[in-house]
């Protein structure tokens, strides 16, 4: 575990502007997944808290999102019903609650995470489906759709699309990206 842990001031600046003008062009909240998260933002976290999360867990959060963590939010505001927190249980989503309990499971985040291209969906998995180790659920986008942040491997950093009941496990960019596409997209759409 020797990854870079220094998280550079202002890695991610504008955000909470950007999310003030998403919020203000979309008072109703007609948008995906906006009533869920409001386009609000939860406090960051310490970089004591971080460190002990990496340090109960033996991992190192991908760079990208531990910035996020320690600069923007604990969550919120984010694509679909937004971005769970780090040790977020969701109260009110019994299959939520059970998937990130798992993945909070010692040695569960540490394991290594063992796919590099996608994985089928349930027509041709097995029962068991595919094994997530390695991998924290960082967000909800309904129908069982869950976007997965890869802790270890090679694929460390990027947000993966789970879908067991339809279309399977596909691999997705970087977190940083993936935030940060989320944001342009929605403003391109306007309201």
């Amino acid at each position: 575990m020797t990854a870079d842990r220094s998280a550079p001031p202002g890695s991610w600046p504008g955000v909470h502007e950007r999310l003030a003008e998403l919020a203000a062009a979309d008072p109703l909240l007609r948008r995906f997944g906006a009533d869920s998260h409001r386009y609000v933002l939860r406090p960051p976290l310490s970089e004591s808290a971080v460190t002990s999360f990496e340090t109960r867990h033996r991992i190192t959060l991908p760079r990208s999102y531990r910035t996020f963590l320690l600069d923007a939010a604990d969550g919120g505001a984010g694509p679909a019903h937004g971005l769970l927190g780090l040790t977020e249980l969701p109260p009110d989503d019994e299959a939520l609650f059970d998937l990130k309990a798992d993945s909070l499971a010692p040695g569960f985040l540490a394991s290594p995470f063992r796919y590099l291209t996608s994985q089928p969906g349930p027509s041709t998995a097995t029962d068991t489906g595919y094994d997530l180790a390695g991998s924290l659920p960082i967000g909800e986008a309904g129908c069982g759709i869950f976007s997965r942040l890869v802790i270890t491997g090679p694929c460390a950093g990027q947000v993966w699309t789970d879908d067991q009941v339809w279309s399977g496990l596909a691999p997705g960019p970087d977190f940083r990206v993936w935030y940060t596409a989320w944001l342009d997209a929605y403003q391109r759409s306007g309201t």
